[in-house]
């Protein structure tokens, strides 16, 4: 799907890796109870939660193209990356993702900047692609984007027990090698059309991309939100983030800017079409897809 924005040429593509049901929801969302489950399948099921409960989850980029800069927001989760602890992505050897970015119209050339919101498995993996044995930029040209804090986090852990990170080994830090990467803060202002929003909480640095200007705008989430029942209650929180608390913060902080205003958001793991608006819902909110 490519939806343009009313600013001149200014356009978001989703270039999609894979969509299906991954996770259980009791996994996925400890917090969740089951009389909210049972308040709310009636529009989860079977669109974003499976009726013998599980996360349907899409797992995606968006490219962001502005008159100046092709800019890819997260990078999914790669071809031979070694992921044992998730069957379903462990040693992909798919051309799902390629064959969609050039169907996008684009090319592994044309990116300007890859701008990981967070650094996980699932949003780093194509930075990478394996070459004569070695891992290297997918995107020759592209500077790769990384909050400060987020790196340096990531890279002690790969220190300490690089088997727990794979993806630290084969598809960030062979970036920092090849010098391609740019360290910002997480409230970085690119230009007029592209600002980084702090979002911490699902990781320790993480940043959500605001595109465009108030009023003619959008939201690139990364995972500070993973599905629609986190919009109706901030407060369910997600099995690995780094501050449980500190996400929710997050959440309703974003969620109250944007509720009913024309800000477009779009959600990285949401189930197609992936992007919408929120509007009030009580004392959370609702996601309306468009």
């Amino acid at each position: 799907m490519t939806v343009k924005l009313d600013l001149g040429s200014v356009t978001i593509h989703r270039i999609v890796e894979q969509e299906a049901p991954l996770f259980l929801v009791s996994d996925f969302f400890p917090t969740l109870t089951k009389d909210m489950l049972d308040e709310n399948r009636s529009w989860l099921e079977p669109r974003y939660f499976t009726p013998d409960g599980k996360v349907v989850l899409c797992v995606q980029s968006y490219i962001v193209k502005t008159p100046h800069h092709t800019i890819m927001i997260d990078s999914c989760v790669g071809n031979h990356k070694h992921r044992p602890a998730r069957p379903f992505w462990h040693m992909m050897k798919s051309d799902q993702y390629e064959k969609n970015l050039a169907a996008a119209g684009f090319g592994v050339g044309d990116i300007d900047y890859v701008m990981c919101t967070h650094l996980h498995g699932d949003h780093v993996g194509w930075n990478t692609r394996l070459e004569n044995g070695r891992w290297v930029p997918t995107f020759p040209k592209a500077k790769y984007v990384f909050a400060e804090r987020e790196l340096e986090f990531w890279s002690q852990r790969e220190k300490e027990d690089a088997d727990k990170v794979p993806w630290m080994t084969d598809s960030v830090l062979p970036i920092v090698a090849a010098r391609r990467h740019e360290l910002v803060k997480s409230d970085h202002t690119f230009g007029d059309l592209v600002k980084l929003i702090p979002t911490p909480g699902h990781t320790i640095d993480h940043f959500a991309v605001r595109i465009g200007r108030p009023g003619q705008d959008a939201i690139v989430t990364g995972d500070m939100i993973h599905s629609p029942i986190q919009a109706r209650y901030p407060e369910v929180t997600h099995f690995i983030d780094y501050d449980p608390a500190q996400g929710v913060q997050s959440r309703r902080k974003v969620f109250e800017s944007v509720c009913d205003t024309s800000t477009l958001m779009c959600m990285a793991h949401f189930a197609s079409p992936s992007m919408g608006h929120l509007t009030r819902w009580g004392e959370g909110f609702r996601f309306v897809s468009i």
